[in-house]
């Protein structure tokens, strides 16, 4: 049997858990679901890193050992993820990880052994920056700048440690020319392509050696041979991969286990962890004689109102808040169809709802309600076989029955081709136009006036049984996306067993037992009073938000990447340049001639470098884009521009434009925009042709 073997980062424990957890493990959890639905054996890993100063600590301020400290963490992360049904009751994870295990410490003592032995790790003394936060070290170009003047940690914000000691250093340094020779040989490992160009071009600035060992900390795993030391919690935490599954020791199955799973088919990190996990990951892997994983998969940071999400704004997703008025499908759908995998997302409460009523309570749910609330009136409860249509009556249903069963087996298809990418939000469209093209032939079709005339009882079992039909294969298709719901249509459709286990492919259409009752009728996705539900959550947000003020730790997923460019250059265009069309925007009264503009009118313009992040469509607005872009303020903004129809957004993401700065924020279809993009007008019909440059320009650089 094929295998496949799936990742998440390990947690680590030193902050309640956050969406950015809940995302990583929601989408292995899809993914090693899909899977298996699809006849892999597959293994999926998760758990809990608990070693180093930070937790050391957080324990001690906390007045507790810190082993108890751990245990409460361990214990809440578990919690939470119960909650959301990633549980191994509910078809989960195969197996929780915690480095406090003796199995991974045998591992790791294992791997520093091989690792030591091939000469990739020698004896010095180490001087250098240090954040506790990150448990990492960083040279003072990396470094930031507080407004006292000394070197901070650019992601926690705060002040840098300088440490001295005697250290361990792994030769990094070696590896600078065989890591480039992986990426270029293994095109695959790094994902997204824009994240790969990211740790090549961090490669090809040089490696220094990585001190890999500390004497000041003693919360750790002993260095073998060596037990003044503790090993480096980055060489410790990202060894669980292969500790998990018998490197190193017989508890988790040995040699014949770690052989059969390994390399990992899909490692899943944030981008915050990228360099970890792409550069010291493989290097410590080579150096002991072992294959890197096969992908490792770094996905962007989720926004609240087009802002990163922070305390102090107010603006972050509460899980327990979530969990009181989303169901676990709902969150699911929600984060799967919301953000473009790989790219910065947006999450609002407000915008989840707008999701489940459009998507799943208008669609889905509304979908399989209707098909077997008329199977139940019309037909006595049975899905009734698909006799011919009568001619004389409906022309042309034969074939419109047929088109939707195309439409269906395409969207299958498409899906598997999406999530076999992990293109998820792209592969749910795929499905939900089918949905769509359903409920048109539904519509159309007009069974329930077909009922009303013996003679048309053919073509009502014809309409009948195509919708009874594409919602049994829809069931099937999404189960690894909504579990219960999915399980739910199975035994409304009156069909036994797990709807999990069946695998797509071999769900042959019109398959159904003749005679087979459907099951009881109930809603699937009750329609949400988006109003009640956000009076509901907004208190309860701002009492839970109060009492549960601790900052994140060092693996905190939802972290933002940071990177630079060093050129500058200029408007790579002599056309017109004006702000894109803002739709509702009234027309300026043309001027004729040309109206001149003092210096210091044009200075009150601030222009601004940005680079496209996110590029979606506004539902319901045919000219719309939102985009959130980055201008090197720290925080995305978002923007919106009237380019749809010029212009697809997937294909904009990664660009640099030209941002009007300072322009007073404005709504827009309920969303705020907040700047101008600038572009060309182009022929009699003013095509907006974006500008750009020639050559690389930092974000935030200011044209004048």
């Amino acid at each position: 049997m094929k295998t496949f073997y799936v990742t998440t980062p390990i947690y680590y424990v030193n902050s309640h858990p956050h969406l950015g957890h809940l995302y990583t493990t929601l989408v292995a959890d899809t993914v090693a679901r899909y899977k298996r639905q699809r006849g892999f054996d597959t293994f999926f890993l998760t758990g809990t890193d608990e070693h180093g100063q930070n937790i050391e600590r957080a324990a001690s301020a906390a007045g507790r050992p810190v082993k108890q400290h751990v245990d409460t963490y361990v214990a809440e992360f578990q919690e939470m993820f119960a909650r959301f049904h990633l549980d191994p009751d509910h078809g989960g994870y195969n197996h929780w990880i915690r480095t406090t295990d003796d199995y991974h410490k045998r591992g790791v003592a294992e791997l520093w052994r091989r690792v030591r032995d091939a000469g990739y790790i020698y004896k010095g003394q180490y001087v250098g920056l240090y954040c506790v936060g990150c448990n990492e070290f960083y040279s003072e170009s990396e470094a930031g700048v507080g407004p006292d003047g000394k070197l901070i940690c650019k992601l926690h914000d705060r002040p840098l440690e300088q440490l001295s000691e005697e250290s361990y250093f792994f030769k990094l340094s070696a590896f600078q020319d065989r890591l480039l020779e992986y990426y270029e040989s293994h095109p695959d490992f790094i994902r997204p392509e824009a994240r790969r160009n990211e740790v090549m071009s961090f490669i090809r600035g040089g490696l220094n050696d990585l001190s890999v060992s500390r004497v000041s900390v003693k919360w750790g795993i002993p260095v073998p041979d060596d037990p003044r030391h503790t090993m480096y919690v980055w060489f410790d935490a990202l060894t669980n991969y292969i500790t998990a599954i018998g490197y190193g020791n017989e508890d988790r199955g040995g040699e014949a286990q770690f052989r059969k799973y390994w390399p990992a088919d899909l490692q899943l990190v944030g981008k915050d962890i990228l360099r970890q996990h792409t550069v010291y990951w493989p290097a410590f892997l080579l150096a002991g004689g072992v294959e890197p994983p096969q992908a490792v998969f770094a996905h962007g940071m989720w926004l609240s109102g087009g802002r990163k999400m922070s305390k102090s704004l107010g603006n972050v997703i509460d899980l327990d808040v979530l969990r009181r008025h989303f169901t676990p499908d709902a969150v699911r759908y929600f984060c799967l169809r919301e953000m473009v995998f790989g790219q910065d997302g947006d999450f609002t409460y407000e915008a989840l709802i707008d999701r489940v009523n459009a998507d799943l309570a208008a669609g889905l749910g509304n979908l399989s309600s209707r098909t077997l609330t008329m199977v139940r009136n019309y037909c006595g409860g049975e899905i009734p076989a698909p006799g011919p249509a009568t001619p004389a009556a409906n022309d042309g249903l034969i074939a419109q029955a047929a088109e939707v069963r195309e439409t269906i087996q395409r969207a299958s298809t498409e899906f598997d081709q999406a999530f076999d990418a992990y293109n998820f939000s792209r592969g749910l469209e795929a499905v939900w136009a089918a949905i769509a093209r359903l409920d048109k032939f539904i519509s159309d079709a007009r069974p329930w006036d077909l009922a009303k005339e013996a003679s048309q009882r053919d073509s009502l079992n014809l309409v009948l049984h195509t919708a009874a039909e594409v919602l049994r294969h829809l069931a099937v298709l999404l189960a690894p996306v909504l579990p219960e719901a999915t399980q739910a249509i199975w035994e409304q459709l009156g069909e036994s067993g797990k709807v999990s286990e069946i695998t797509p492919s071999k769900l042959q259409w019109g398959e159904r037992r003749p005679g087979t009752q459907i099951g009881e009728v109930k809603p699937i996705f009750p329609r949400l009073d988006k109003k009640k539900v956000m009076e509901e959550i907004k208190p309860e947000e701002a009492a839970s938000q109060a009492a549960n003020a601790q900052g994140s730790g060092a693996h905190a997923t939802q972290a933002d990447a940071t990177g630079t460019a060093s050129k500058t250059g200029a408007p790579s265009s002599a056309a017109e340049t004006k702000p894109l069309p803002q739709v509702g925007a009234s027309e300026a009264e043309a001027v004729p001639g040309v109206a001149y503009i003092g210096i210091e009118d044009f200075a009150k313009v601030d222009l601004r470098v940005g680079q496209v992040l996110t590029a979606e469509r506004v539902p319901k607005a045919d000219k719309l884009l939102r985009f959130t872009i980055d201008l090197g303020e720290g925080q995305p903004r978002q923007i919106l521009a009237g380019i749809a129809q010029y212009y697809e957004p997937e294909k904009l993401i990664g660009r640099k434009v030209i941002v009007v700065a300072n322009l007073a924020p404005r709504k827009l279809r309920g969303l705020e925009s907040n700047g101008m993009i600038l572009a060309a007008s182009v022929g009699e019909e003013g095509r907006p042709v974006l500008a750009g440059f020639l050559e690389e320009v930092p974000n935030g650089a200011k044209l004048k």
